[in-house]
């Protein structure tokens, strides 16, 4: 694939995921939501934590590519996360962690 053809695809893709997004906002921004959906929402940002931590342990190199900071950091976040009940404290928890445990090794 030649640069141009890869900027076209980028901006492609970019612009179908703007107007993707827009238009739910667009659309949905004076209806109130059904309860169904608005509990299932609470767990979208969770789920997409573990999908993204889960990947980074299982992709690439398997599980020879796991190191023991990044495993204690994943650990630090899910004790975070149990004990707040908060994405954001649990992920500020565990970068906190893997980035001293980086520096400290």
């Amino acid at each position: 694939m030649n640069a141009p053809a890869a900027v076209a695809a980028v901006l492609a893709v970019g612009a179908i995921t703007y107007a993707s997004r827009a238009g739910l906002i667009l659309f949905l921004a004076d209806r109130p939501l059904p309860p169904n959906v608005t509990r299932a929402l609470r767990y979208v940002g969770p789920a997409v934590l573990s999908a993204l931590s889960i990947s980074l342990i299982a992709g690439g190199q398997g599980i020879d590519g796991v190191t023991g900071v990044e495993v204690a950091a994943l650990v630090a976040g899910i004790a975070a996360a149990a004990l707040s009940r908060n994405l954001i404290v649990s992920i500020g928890v565990a970068m906190t962690t893997l980035w001293l445990l980086l520096w400290l090794t």
